[in-house]
């Protein structure tokens, strides 16, 4: 099979690997119907936490089961299915409390932009979307592999219920999904903080009320202006560095929340300023498959349109150009069709 492998920083290539095979009887092998480029896999790309050796990479895809193990029930070939970017049994003691990411039995992919994905407990991991899938929702599903779930995983680790302010720092996929699911559970009013036109334009068509394009204590002092003078009951930080984190602490009001989503790098927490405004920070790895039976209904009846994310698409030969669109912000987010 096609397989994307990232050989060293910025060298991504197409290579030609062997196709999985079935090693567990609770495996499903998957032919990848569309994947994309997240936004943690441009942290190696970059030469972030990059191995030391070529490495499969990707973890977002939809696809069509081709073949299952012995054991598996529930999943038939022929399905079309969402897999949550983390494997899960959706059993053990973990997943039981909705911490499908820490399963004991879980863990990663070995890449999935490719063609074929080896989908260990495939019962408990995908999710069948029902009747015929049409063109025009695939990338709206695509979305619940990674990018909307991990969006809401934000605004639910903030708090946000009905009537909430909120802003949201970060104006890549996960920010601007981040926006979208903030409106779904009701928020009053959100501020998008992003400098980028066409970002801005998707956080409008997502329900962002106000956009603040300034930064740091300006930026802040922008949005607590908009929200009553004291900033928000919600920030959603979805970017993972170290402005950005800062950025979130000096937008949220005394006793407020951050809902953190972006994996951490070099970030550092300011534990007397926390513990005097009595603010808080929740969040880390979404739980995707906790999630998805609540999102997908909204999905397939239109009530949400997440994958207008997606501003470019592209055939995986072309994954290179993807990377490099993203890494240099040309692209909000990349699909990929095989």
């Amino acid at each position: 099979m096609r397989a994307t492998v990232l050989h060293s920083p910025g060298d991504i290539r197409l290579d030609e690997l062997p196709d999985p095979d079935l090693v567990d009887d609770t495996d499903a092998i998957v032919r990848v119907v569309a994947s994309c480029v997240c936004g943690s896999d441009l942290w190696p790309y970059r030469g972030v936490n990059a191995g030391s050796k070529p490495t499969q990479i990707g973890h977002e895809f939809v696809g069509v089961v081709e073949r299952v193990g012995s054991t598996v029930s529930d999943i038939a070939v022929g399905d079309f299915v969402i897999a949550p970017f983390l494997y899960s049994d959706n059993t053990c003691a973990l997943c039981v409390k909705g911490v499908h990411s820490s399963c004991v039995n879980g863990g990663g992919y070995d890449g999935c932009q490719c063609e074929l994905v080896r989908v260990p407990w495939a019962d408990g991991t995908l999710v069948k979307v029902p009747g015929n899938v049409d063109e025009a929702m695939i990338p709206h599903l695509l979305t619940l592999s990674d990018v909307f779930p991990t969006g809401h995983h934000a605004a639910v680790s903030a708090g946000v219920t009905a009537g909430s302010t909120v802003a949201v720092v970060g104006d890549g996929a996960v920010g601007l999904s981040a926006v979208l699911a903030a409106k779904r559970l009701g928020a009053g009013t959100v501020v998008a903080m992003s400098r980028h036109e066409p970002r801005q334009e998707v956080a409008r068509s997502f329900g962002a009320d106000h956009v603040v394009a300034t930064r740091g204590r300006e930026g802040a002092g922008e949005v607590k202006e908009i929200l009553g003078g004291i900033g928000a009951d919600a920030v959603l930080e979805c970017v993972g560095s170290a402005d950005s984190m800062k950025q979130a602490f000096q937008t949220v009001r005394p006793g407020g929340t951050v809902g953190y989503v972006g994996i951490p790098h070099d970030v550092k927490l300011n534990l007397p300023v926390m513990f005097f405004t009595n603010s808080n920070l929740h969040g880390g790895v979404a739980p995707v498959r906790a999630y998805l039976d609540e999102l997908l209904p909204d999905v397939l009846d239109g009530t949400i349109a997440p994958g207008a994310v997606f501003d470019q698409t592209l055939p995986l030969d072309r994954v290179a150009d993807g990377y490099r669109s993203m890494d240099e912000r040309t692209a909000i987010k990349t699909l990929l069709r095989p």
